[in-house]
């Protein structure tokens, strides 16, 4: 019997994120299956990575209010019955039925060191607002746009002179490792949330787990 994890999937864009867990999982890095990719752009690039039979895309212009196309990418998420939703360049906020629906299997990757910089532009508003360090986070989606509780990060420097496209170079190269780290975690069990607190292990995580140079989590 196959007991491989689960994965879905919500991309927007190209889906560079959704390739390191296809890679991962074929070169037997992460026990895992890709179940669904799912999309509010129909173009994305990260529909093409999987075959047709696990790709849903529908453009929120052909309902008629943001909790009908959260009803509908639920349902068709559902279907894929995930243990796990990982929200990998997903770029459409997410409305409170939705998160409730699949509350504590949802994740997402974000690229700041959260809680800095919510929400769009974040490299550039690292470099503008001084930050000697940037990176990105994975965590736990809440109702509050990438609010939840951080489950590991990864850093690099804001260098003198850096450009947003520079320092997004960098921070890119740092999400995938970031992203499969976690998921190994994730898929193998060793990750919930209960009572709005991380647990690790059985053991409360008090501070988000952090990538070292060699692709693994730390405390």
């Amino acid at each position: 019997m196959n007991t491989r994890s689960r994965i879905a999937v919500l991309a927007s864009g190209r889906g560079s994120n959704l390739q390191c867990l296809l890679d991962a999982i074929a070169g037997g890095q992460l026990d895992a299956e890709i179940v669904g990719v799912l999309s509010d752009k129909p173009a994305a690039a990260a529909l093409g990575k999987v075959p047709p039979a696990l790709r849903w895309a529908r453009s929120p212009r052909e309902f008629d209010n943001r909790e009908a196309f959260d009803a509908a990418l639920g349902d068709a998420l559902a279907a894929c019955r995930p243990d796990w939703v990982i929200c990998a360049g997903y770029m459409r906020i997410l409305g409170a039925a939705f998160v409730e629906r699949f509350q504590g299997r949802l994740v997402n990757i974000h690229p700041s060191l959260l809680p800095l910089h919510k929400g769009l532009d974040t490299h550039a508003r690292a470099i503008e607002a001084g930050d000697a360090e940037h990176g990105a986070s994975v965590h736990f989606v809440v109702p509050e746009l990438d609010a939840g509780n951080v489950i590991a990060q990864a850093r690099v420097p804001v260098l003198a002179g850096d450009s947003a496209e520079q320092l997004a170079r960098r921070v890119l190269a740092v999400e995938h490792p970031l992203l499969l780290a976690t998921a190994r975690l994730l898929v193998a069990g060793r990750v919930a949330e209960q009572g709005g607190i991380i647990q690790l292990d059985g053991q409360s995580l008090l501070s988000p787990l952090r990538l070292d140079s060699d692709g693994t989590l730390a405390g």
